[in-house]
Parts: C-alpha cells; sequence; structure tokens
C-alpha cells in the first residue's frame, strides 16, 4: 500500500509537470480552436513527455527503489511503456477535443486519469521496476 501511495502521489506531480507545461504552451502560443487539434496535441505531447521523464526519475529513486538495478535496462523499458502511455495520452486528448468538443484542459484532464488509472501503475510495477 505504500508503493502505491508513494506512486499515486509521483503521478500526481508529474500529471502537474504535464498539465503546467501544457497550460503554459497553450496560453502562450494562444488557444486554438477545435479546427486546430493538431497544435493541441502537439501541446499535449510535450507535456507528457515532460512529465515522463520526472516521472521516470522519481519513480526509479523513490517508489521503487530500484535505483540499484541498471538503469538502461529500466529506462528501455520505461520508454517502451511511456510510448504505450504517449500514445494513448495523445488520442484521447485529440479524439474528446475534436469529436466530442471539449476545450483542451478538461480533455486532457479526463484522458490523464483514465491512462493513469488503467494503464501506468501497473505496467510500472510489474515490468519497468520491477522486484
Amino acid at each position: 500500500m505504500i508503493t502505491f501511495t508513494k506512486a499515486q502521489l509521483t503521478s500526481l506531480l508529474a500529471t502537474g509537470v504535464d498539465f503546467l507545461v501544457t497550460f503554459l504552451l497553450l496560453r502562450w502560443a494562444g488557444l486554438p480552436s477545435a479546427a486546430a487539434s493538431g497544435r493541441v496535441t502537439f501541446y499535449g505531447a510535450t507535456g507528457t513527455l515532460c512529465g515522463g521523464f520526472t516521472h521516470f526519475m522519481i519513480s526509479r529513486n523513490w517508489v521503487f527503489n530500484a535505483q540499484e538495478k541498471k538503469w538502461t535496462a529500466q529506462l528501455n523499458r520505461y520508454i517502451l511503456v511511456w510510448i504505450g502511455n504517449l500514445a494513448l495520452n495523445a488520442s484521447g486528448l485529440y479524439l474528446l477535443n475534436r469529436f466530442a468538443g471539449l476545450d483542451p484542459m478538461p480533455a486532457k484532464i479526463i484522458t490523464a486519469t483514465t491512462v493513469a488509472v488503467f494503464y501506468n501503475f501497473t505496467l510500472q510495477k510489474k515490468f519497468v521496476f520491477k522486484g
């Protein structure tokens, strides 16, 4: 239960980084219309990249206490899982923004929460940082 709680705290922090980067890009470049979903997807993917880096470092060193294992093997597995994470986040954001007409930030929140609950923790624990 402690590992799960740490993982959730780490995910919240990484999500904060993700959302902050996405928000700043949206505000800095101007909020695009629904017709400009490609830019929204790029901004969201950039946020996800920054959040992913944050998550790997904290998970390896604090959540799963796996710093004594080969970080290169962990990083390779993390990247594999992260590619799926990125694809799911970018696709969900695109679909909810483009076809459901949701504003970018609510679409980002719904997508990121769904991916975190159903995809990330299990694969990180059982595959990336397996003990």
